[in-house]
């Protein structure tokens, strides 16, 4: 039996792990906090955070998950690389990870509700008889807004999700935190943009594979006619968009517009030749009928543009057509797809090689 007013907060040992703890505390719910170590170096954050929870006065768990998170978040991480796509691990780790283990450890210790510090709301649509559905809604602060990355949660997920910074931004946080004690908290960073890696994550695959600069070096840098520019030093430590660490002078700014793994080839070329009209898409995952209205963001972060919705082409994948040009559309990256500032679905940006010949189709009709 699950207690009515009680939560399971995921504690980082950071600011807003914090803030949530403690305003769910004013609003009477019995708040007890779970601190996952994911890597070696979340040690730390873990008796952080035991020594937060002693302070507001709550049950603090620790659950060590290094293997489960280097099985189902790090190897495809490295994996996607070895592939030629540029991975988001945060979009991978929040469904089948973090929610997942939060709603486990919810259930052993009798909580109703899991929730989490990210900058987002949770929005229900429909009726009791005709059914409920959940949908992440954009948080109030542009700049901390994180629901590009949850586009993956469940309905069961997001039905015990309570998320109390969703209505506020950073600068008032750390203001609540300051008026209720916690000064030194409120002066700490921002967490790292990916958490198990301290800096580079170049750096991450060379220790983590370590025969990667000797199997993928030597390939070539190539324009868009195939025309050999120089060597590289392997296709892994390439991005879409990457202009910076090419060590090419080629008389213009010079950006990476393709990866193709199978040649070891990188192809460069200008800016101007990163724009896009239509993306290829896989694995699409909707909430509810797709709705006519709809906009798309390809990288956190980017501006919303408007779009078609997305249409099958064959071999798994799905055309969208942008109602403008966007820049450096990136294999292995998210599509989320909005409805004003609902998240409505989203998908993995697919290989686009072969995009031209259902772009011809698409335009001829």
């Amino acid at each position: 039996m699950l207690a009515e007013k009680s939560v399971l907060v995921g504690m980082s040992g950071g600011i807003d792990s914090t803030a949530v703890c403690h305003i769910l505390l004013s609003q009477g719910y019995n708040v007890k906090g779970l601190t996952f170590i994911t890597c070696d170096s979340g040690v730390g954050a873990a008796q952080s955070a035991k020594e937060l929870a002693g302070r507001l006065g709550i049950e603090h768990y620790v659950a060590d998950v290094r293997e489960k998170f280097r099985e189902l978040v790090i190897e495809p991480f490295l994996e996607s690389y070895l592939a030629g796509v540029t991975p988001n691990p945060c979009v991978n780790c929040n469904p089948a990870v973090k929610f997942r283990l939060l709603e486990e450890w919810a259930d052993k210790l009798g909580c109703k509700y899991i929730a989490t510090g990210h900058y987002v709301k949770v929005e229900r649509q429909g009726t009791e008889s005709e059914g409920y559905r959940d949908y992440i809604v954009t948080g109030d602060d542009d700049r901390k807004d994180q629901s590009y990355f949850l586009w993956r949660l469940t309905q069961t997920q997001l039905s015990r999700l309570l998320l109390p910074l969703g209505g506020m931004d950073k600068g008032s946080v750390i203001e609540y935190l300051k008026e209720n004690g916690f000064d030194a908290l409120a002066g700490g960073g921002e967490s790292m943009e990916v958490c198990f890696i301290p800096g580079d994550y170049r750096d991450f695959l060379i220790e983590n594979v370590p025969d990667v600069e000797k199997r993928f070096s030597g390939g070539m840098f190539v324009d868009s006619n195939g025309r050999a520019l120089g060597t590289h030093k392997g296709y892994p430590f390439y991005t879409v968009g990457q202009r910076k660490g090419l060590g090419l002078a080629l008389g213009y700014p010079a950006y990476v517009l393709k990866i193709n793994p199978t040649k070891n080839t990188v192809m460069i070329g200008r800016e101007e030749q990163l724009l896009a009209r239509y993306m290829l898409v896989e694995e699409p995952l909707w909430v509810g009928k797709v709705p006519g209205n709809l906009t798309v963001r390809v990288r956190y972060r980017s501006r919303p543009v408007s779009c078609s919705a997305p249409v099958a082409v064959g071999d798994g994948r799905w055309l969208v057509k942008l109602g403008s040009d966007v820049s450096a559309i990136t294999p292995g990256q998210s599509a989320v797809f909005y409805d004003g500032n609902r998240v409505v679905g989203g998908a993995f940006i697919a290989d686009q090689r072969g995009i031209n010949q259902w772009i011809v189709n698409d335009e001829q009709q």
